[in-house]
């Protein structure tokens, strides 16, 4: 592990905006092949995190949570972008289904909602994003789950720095 790369970084995000910023930070730090779990409950921004690393790579069009139809595709800035959201899924065979596993390809960049839902039919991830309510705002909990994941951690601390300063 890298001197200085922590494992874990906490945030508290004010509004929907900052959500979105994070997002944006996201888009530039994270490179194809990785996997990140997105977990909280129902309302808390997953999807909206979501929007704002597509916002970032330029997508205009209307960025819904793939409640229904599991899956949506961007291909944005040369980027593959594949969310995910298992919320609905009743057994993870359906996964194969859908072909799952063609998705994870070491070239797309993935998000999946609700991961606990695919167990047993998902690869290892790299990263777990944990969003909570507070009372006012969000706590957005980063966990690295590989070497790429602290990579990515150290990369959003820079960027972070970078922003504020």
């Amino acid at each position: 592990m890298n001197k200085g790369v922590s494992d874990e970084l906490v945030l508290s995000l004010e509004n929907v905006e900052a959500t979105e910023k994070l997002g944006a930070v996201l888009a530039d730090v994270i490179p194809e092949g990785v996997l990140v779990f997105l977990t909280g409950d129902l309302g808390t921004g997953k999807t909206t995190l979501v929007r704002g690393v597509l916002r970032a790579l330029g997508y205009q069009g209307a960025v819904k949570s793939p409640t229904y139809t599991l899956l949506e595709e961007y291909s944005l800035s040369g980027r593959e972008i594949i969310h995910f959201d298992l919320y609905r899924l009743i057994d993870p065979e359906e996964l194969d289904l859908i072909g799952i596993r063609d998705y994870f390809n070491g070239k797309t960049r993935c998000f999946v909602e609700w991961p606990d839902r695919g167990r047993g039919y998902l690869p290892p991830e790299d990263l777990v994003i944990r969003i909570s309510h507070r009372v006012t705002g969000r706590e957005v909990r980063i966990s690295a789950a590989s070497d790429s994941g602290r990579e990515i951690i150290g990369s959003i601390q820079t960027a972070l720095c970078q922003g504020s300063g």
